[in-house]
């Protein structure tokens, strides 16, 4: 998903990249207990034909499905923001500590092949990132064009 949000004048434009999510907070806590809901009840039938042990093993799996399912869920929160200024181009990876610089004159925007997909690349005097891994195809060629617009918008800027 891109996002571009609006800015106050002389502050940064932002591009936002996040992963698509399927389902909100409320929608996956409904898909576990349905989950487990399913499991007890077949748990509760194998008890009553004469396995006991089925609702501990029917508790265990939704403990792990749930847990897994929750792990997946939370990794859609990873992202990138984008903040394209004057100067410089930062992006920060979120959650997490890593930001990367760029001079916004300096800094080439590229799709590039490499390992049996396309990879949308930041280059700046030798250095190279890779931005939008969790995009899809479209979507990266996409976030490519719309920061190209950025940084032909910010330069175009500056040099009046």
């Amino acid at each position: 998903m891109i996002v571009l949000r609006p800015t106050a004048a002389g502050q940064p434009r932002v591009l936002w990249l996040r992963p698509n999510r399927a389902l909100d907070k409320r929608g996956l806590r409904r898909l576990i207990l349905g989950l487990a809901a399913i499991a007890l009840a077949t748990a509760a039938f194998g008890a009553w034909q004469g396995n006991v042990f089925a609702p501990v093993f029917a508790l265990v799996e939704a403990f792990v499905v749930g847990f897994a399912l929750g792990a997946a869920w939370r990794a859609g929160d990873r992202g990138e923001r984008i903040a394209v200024g004057p100067d410089t181009l930062e992006v920060r990876a979120v959650p997490g500590r890593r930001v990367s610089r760029f001079q916004t004159y300096w800094v080439r925007v590229g799709l590039v092949q490499g390992n049996g997909r396309q990879r949308l690349l930041l280059k700046s005097h030798g250095n190279e990132l890779e931005i939008g891994a969790f995009l899809g195809e479209e979507e990266r060629a996409e976030a490519s064009k719309k920061l190209m617009v950025l940084l032909s918008e910010t330069l175009g800027q500056t040099r009046r």
